[in-house]
């Protein structure tokens, strides 16, 4: 099983190393919007990076966490669990969460 929690981790040593930027929230999260772009074009075009580009993703999103001192896998975990509880109703066609 992957460690999320270290992942972070290690991530957040890797854009250190680098001299990337590690404080400045607003540019971190422009560019995993970017990253979700870049993906969300290499499965329009049916490219073989589209892995790659998800994994981008990945990597900013833990390295976000990683800043703010966010226990991701911890909170996947939450999550998932939280929307296997909840219940949908179809309306036209589309599922709407009912109240939690």
């Amino acid at each position: 099983m992957i460690d999320l929690k270290q992942l972070q981790k290690d991530v957040y040593q890797n854009k250190v190393n680098h001299g990337f930027n590690v404080t400045d929230l607003n540019i971190e999260f422009c560019l995993a919007y970017g990253e979700l772009g870049e993906a969300y074009m290499a499965w329009l075009k049916s490219k073989d990076d589209l892995g790659e580009e998800l994994a981008d993703v990945a990597i900013y999103l833990m390295g976000i966490s990683e800043i703010l001192g966010i226990n991701l896998e911890e909170e996947i975990q939450k999550k998932i669990e939280k929307n296997a509880k909840r219940v949908y109703k179809k309306v036209n066609g589309v599922f709407l969460k009912q109240e939690d």
